[in-house]
């Protein structure tokens, strides 16, 4: 006898999922055996290739600032060329063409080219999301974050593949391959996803009303849409905390491979199977622990998430690098890792939605990804410094900020009610 599925469950949303959310999120695990399956070890492909820990920061931060320049092109660019062919146009620039140049990666100038030209995808951050929710229904949109998170860590299935490549063939040559796969998937994925979706509602009205008008009037308007965001608490509280999240996860992503490999000294050929845990764990809270948590309210797991995050990190920078007991603590490091990674991706995604006005939401988001980017780009280069400094301080670092976003957190909802994640 089967069990019915609750309509509010993320399996009953996967189901019935309908047009544009279903053909971005069912195409969303090519992304996840794509990209997701080799960038977390793009820092110790870096390292073997002879760049530094500053270099690496550096490079970051010159891929954050290309990102503002397209985040702040990306809504005249999206309502101009529609939601569909902007996402397509912009994954091949900004995935699938830097996927090529790190697989031939030789030294600083192929990864300092590949993160200008990566920077593009500020574009499709903001395409991709407007196609992905725009024709939704509003109930629906926290769910459907949480899916597309969780098809996105499907990578972990694949990760033992990555760590027996790199016992057969060492760091460099494993790390290339990873490369091929991904250019192959993505531009795969690409081809997938413009062939079963369709321009959105919104999109087909803001491509008429902005015919004959070039990108640059068009970015001229952002006037307008500055005192629309200034007018609405909501809207600066989610991006203020975007932006603080969106560090932390730049740093975590960029040096936990160097610190668990450098300071811990965790094989090359293990680091992957830490990143199977992570994955496995992120796609468990987001389907059966994030779920009974909001009760409809986004408030207290925000408050978790940003709580999870910091025991993780003060976790990280307290395991010794002697002994056997670092592998158990890495692995309950990053069981707090992954709630608060998934709950607070999540989250973020849901505030920005429930306030945006849907008109203006490609010219919104653009302006909220940039000003993540401002807030996020010197950090790179800041925490790859400190790395060269010490390991542990990039953590200590993620750790400040993410004290200074709980202290914005609670002095926001002292003088708000709380959101509704289910969009009533």
């Amino acid at each position: 006898m089967k069990l019915p599925l609750k309509q509010d469950s993320l399996f009953s949303t996967l189901i019935h999922l309908k047009g544009n959310p279903r053909a971005c999120v069912y195409t969303e695990p090519l992304w996840g055996l794509s990209m997701n399956l080799c960038m977390p070890y793009l820092s110790v492909y870096m390292l073997a290739l002879g760049l530094n820990d500053t270099r690496i920061g550096f490079i970051v931060s010159i891929g954050m600032l290309s990102q503002i320049l397209f985040s702040f092109l990306s809504g005249p660019i999206t309502d101009k060329m529609g939601r569909r062919n902007a996402t397509a146009i912009f994954d091949i620039i900004g995935w699938s063409i830097p996927a090529l140049i790190w697989w031939r990666a030789e030294g600083f100038l192929f990864f300092l080219v590949a993160a200008i030209i990566n920077g593009s995808n500020g574009v499709t951050a903001n395409s991709w999301t407007c196609l992905l929710i725009e024709d939704a229904e509003k109930k629906q949109i926290t769910r459907i974050f949480s899916l597309t998170i969780a098809f996105g860590q499907l990578s972990a299935i694949f990760a033992p593949i990555t760590a027996i490549l790199i016992s057969k063939l060492t760091l460099i040559p494993a790390i290339r391959i990873l490369y091929v796969n991904a250019f192959i998937l993505m531009t795969l994925k690409v081809i997938i996803l413009y062939f079963t979706s369709k321009e959105t509602k919104i999109g087909e009205m803001r491509m008429i009303e902005t015919r004959g008008k070039n990108i640059f009037q068009l970015a001229g308007g952002y006037g307008d849409v500055i005192k629309i965001i200034l007018k609405s608490r909501g809207i600066v509280f989610a991006i203020v905390i975007a932006a603080l999240g969106w560090t932390v996860g730049i740093i975590n992503n960029t040096f936990w491979q160097v610190i668990a490999n450098k300071k811990l000294f965790v094989p090359e050929n293990i680091l992957p199977l830490f990143n199977v845990l992570r994955s496995v764990l992120a796609i468990i809270f987001l389907f059966f622990v994030i779920p009974k948590l909001l009760k409809g309210l986004l408030k207290i797991p925000l408050i978790l998430a940003t709580v999870s995050s910091f025991i993780g990190q003060l976790m990280l920078i307290l395991i010794p690098a002697e002994g056997m007991i670092k592998y158990p603590l890495l692995c309950v490091s990053l069981v707090f890792d992954g709630f608060g990674l998934g709950a607070f991706m999540m989250l973020n995604e849901s505030i920005i939605a429930l306030h945006v006005d849907p008109n203006e939401r490609a010219r919104i988001m653009a302006l909220r990804f940039m000003l993540m980017m401002i807030v996020a780009a010197p950090f790179g280069w800041i925490s790859g410094m400190l790395s060269d400094i010490s390991r542990n301080l990039p953590f200590v670092l993620n750790m400040g900020i993410l004290l200074v976003s709980l202290i914005i957190t609670l002095i926001y909802y002292r003088k708000e009610n709380d959101h509704s994640a289910e969009y009533h």
